[in-house]
């Protein structure tokens, strides 16, 4: 994401929320990187379903986050995970 696109998720993030605020991540990952996402959430359970072919796991994460920063880099960290598609 460049910083044009980031300002703009940001100032989205603050209109729709009063942080702190549930937040629901939800990611699309071929079912062998699914590991790398569930560990961006190690205190956190969310819900697993596996495609039709299942080559792909779309994983959901919710959970309370302080502020549209801390929402941006999870996204950021989530990015370095090869194939996956945030929704």
């Amino acid at each position: 994401m460049d910083q044009e696109a980031i300002q703009s998720f940001r100032l989205k993030l603050d209109q729709h929320y009063r942080w702190p605020s549930l937040y629901m991540f939800k990611f699309i990952v071929p079912k062998n990187r699914a590991e790398e996402v569930v560990q961006l959430f190690p205190l956190h359970t969310g819900t697993k379903k596996e495609s039709s072919q299942g080559r792909y796991i779309s994983i959901t994460i919710q959970m309370m986050m302080p502020s549209s920063e801390a929402v941006i880099e999870v996204y950021r960290k989530a990015a370095t995970i090869e194939g996956l598609i945030a929704l």
